[in-house]
């Protein structure tokens, strides 16, 4: 489904067990949809830091992140500074990354932009 519609109008799909972990090949395959997010942690994990002019703006970044992981159910790791808010998503139940890693990483680009 996600491939077939934007990721940021997708939803997550509960997902449990090592088939669900993408392959290398299929990450390669999604990246391009999230250019600003990294493989970090030897490709297990996306990463992105998305920058503010002050406080207030991360936080309202945050809120509204923590809204959508919230009604997703699929909720990032996130280092929160001043001017500045890393997001980390991984599927911690497939043991890597799955599509909902980056329907979720698209719909944190969507609130950024």
């Amino acid at each position: 489904m996600a491939d077939l519609i934007p990721l940021a109008q997708a939803r997550c799909t509960p997902r449990r067990g090592s088939e669900h972990r993408l392959t290398d090949a299929s990450i390669r395959e999604w990246l391009p949809q999230v250019p600003e997010w990294a493989l970090v942690e030897n490709g297990h994990a996306l990463s992105r830091t998305f920058a503010f002019k002050d406080y207030y703006r991360t936080m309202s970044f945050v809120n509204a992140l923590a809204h959508v992981a919230n009604a997703e159910d699929h909720h990032p790791d996130l280092s929160v500074h001043y001017d500045r808010c890393v997001v980390r998503f991984s599927t911690h139940d497939v043991g890597g990354l799955s599509e909902n890693d980056f329907i979720c990483a698209a719909k944190a680009d969507a609130l950024y932009a």
